[in-house]
């Protein structure tokens, strides 16, 4: 078997962990390292602390850690020994790991941390909700006859277009006419220059992340038979993968109920929730990690109840008014099913991985009953 490399990893992973599908505030891809540097060992944890690093000098090497919150998820101005997530950076470096991180581009995928928590509590016939904003986004229009199309699109293909989720070469074709005018001095590939034209054509379309946009235009001059190519290229917001899910409950079961079974579930040593006690439940929604601000996306699909982290006082509250539940057993809680699902799917590609997901973040619960 050839030895793999850092990018070959994250390549033979793109099927499951969509990289270019994580939300535009987010850090995700590799982060640390070099992508030509050889893996023989990988790791998994859920957020890099002293703990995992600790564990890591143990296993070591290890040559790529795939973590699911990111380490420098903020800027910082120096990687140096000492505390916090610089300090953290540095030490990696220094024990020559190269760092990748999951997250969003994990959360909304199929399979990924929102199907996970699904499947921890059951949902039945679960489907998306709350479309999550991706990278900036560009859809790249040209016009053509019909035989220079495929040259085209493979082309703007090669540039970075087409790409939608586990598909590529993603296109839209439609037959038309174009009508045009040569000026004097014009070479036309079709048509005569001086009079008025009018040639069949199709219309190709492909969506592109909008950092590909010279890639586009140079290989789209290249590839076109034009003397003067029409193309149009322009932002769109497409394509928006779903970050909760939401499905059905194989019972009706009481919010309170709920929450008692939600905290044995997920192993959460707290749970916040607010809905009636006996207030009969069946349709659920869940979003890993902090999910406030998907609780009104989650009424709009006709859930009951919402489960989900990070909820405020207030969120819940207004969820409370307005009749739907909302159980909030912490952000690591509701992650930790992805977490373990995002292990198995590195272990596919990486049989030999060390598991680091037992080291779970989040602040320590006193339970004084």
């Amino acid at each position: 078997m050839a030895e793999l490399t850092v990018a070959a990893v994250l390549e033979a992973l793109s099927p499951s962990i969509p990289w270019n599908q994580a939300a535009d505030w987010d850090v995700s891809g590799l982060t640390l390292g070099d992508p030509d540097q050889p893996v023989n060992t990988a790791g998994v944890c859920h957020e890099v602390d002293q703990g995992v690093l600790e564990a890591l000098a143990q296993a070591a090497p290890v040559d790529l850690l795939i973590t699911y919150h990111p380490l420098l998820f903020r800027p910082v101005r120096a990687l140096r020994v000492g505390p916090g997530p610089a300090g953290l950076a540095y030490r990696l470096i220094r024990m020559g790991t190269a760092l990748v991180v999951a997250h969003t581009a994990f959360d909304a995928c199929p399979g990924g941390a929102a199907d996970a928590l699904a499947d921890r509590l059951g949902l039945r016939g679960a489907t998306g909700f709350g479309p999550m904003d991706t990278a900036a986004q560009v859809k790249v229009v040209t016009f053509a006859p019909a035989q220079d199309i495929e040259q085209i699109a493979a082309a703007l293909a090669g540039a970075g277009a087409g790409h939608i989720g586990n598909y590529r070469g993603c296109s839209y074709r439609s037959e038309g006419v174009g009508a045009f005018e040569a000026h004097t001095g014009a070479a036309p590939v079709v048509g005569e220059a001086g009079e008025e034209n009018r040639v069949p054509e199709v219309r190709l379309e492909m969506i592109a992340p909008a950092t590909a946009r010279d890639r586009l235009v140079a290989a789209l001059a290249r590839a076109h038979p034009y003397e003067e190519p029409a193309f149009d290229i322009y932002p769109v917001s497409a394509n928006l993968p779903m970050v909760g899910r939401v499905g059905e409950m194989s019972e009706v079961i009481s919010t309170r109920g709920l929450a008692e079974r939600v905290a044995d579930l997920l192993g959460a040593g707290a749970v916040r929730w607010v809905g009636e006690d006996d207030g009969p439940i069946q349709r659920v929604a869940v979003a890993p990690g902090s999910g406030g601000s998907f609780l009104s996306a989650a009424e709009a699909v006709g859930a009951q109840a919402v489960v989900t982290g990070d909820v405020s006082h207030h969120q819940m509250a207004q969820s409370d008014q307005r009749g739907v539940g909302v159980i909030d057993p912490g952000h690591a809680a509701t992650e930790a099913p992805g977490v373990k699902r995002l292990l198995a799917v590195v272990r596919e590609v990486m049989p030999h991985t060390v598991d680091l997901t037992g080291f779970r973040p989040g602040p320590k619960v006193m339970n004084r009953r």
